[in-house]
């Protein structure tokens, strides 16, 4: 895996595709936990959240949270 090559496209639209992908990777993976480990995932996350200092970078992550947690109730 250290030999494994993540670079990230510059274009903005690749990086928006790959950040959609990710989101949806990270919803199937809640999925697959189980709803009780889920749940401490989410809570985990959301205390993160609480804690962040810049507000500009926890509105994006309340978001994303927002967003995953929609597609993990479907």
């Amino acid at each position: 895996m250290s030999n494994t090559d993540f670079s990230t496209s510059e274009e903005t639209k690749t990086l928006a595709e790959e950040m959609a992908c990710m989101k949806a990777l990270v919803t199937f993976m809640l999925k697959g936990m189980g709803q009780a480990d889920a749940g401490k995932v989410i809570i985990n996350m959301e205390r993160y959240i609480d804690q962040l200092t810049d507000r500009r970078q926890a509105d994006v992550f309340s978001s994303t949270i927002k967003q995953i947690k929609l597609a993990y109730r479907q």
